[in-house]
């Protein structure tokens, strides 16, 4: 799929020496960057919500009978 972005003209002359240096096209480049931001985004979002019970005194599986006997 092709979209259209606008990039400054100093972007666009790092882009180019990257391109000629790694040999590889300039939207070569601009894909592997999209898909890094992309992962280090989805790390942000998994790690906010890992390890959010270990703050907690009471064991999981206590806790879970606890509020099942409520009912």
């Amino acid at each position: 799929m092709r979209t259209l972005i606008d990039v400054g003209d100093s972007q666009i002359r790092e882009l180019d020496e990257l391109s000629k240096e790694e040999k590889r096209s300039r939207a070569a480049l601009i894909r592997e960057a999209i898909d890094d931001y992309l992962a280090k985004r989805r790390k942000k979002v998994e790690g906010d919500a890992f390890g959010l019970w270990g703050r907690r005194k009471m064991d999981g599986l206590a806790y879970q009978e606890k509020v099942r006997q409520e009912w």
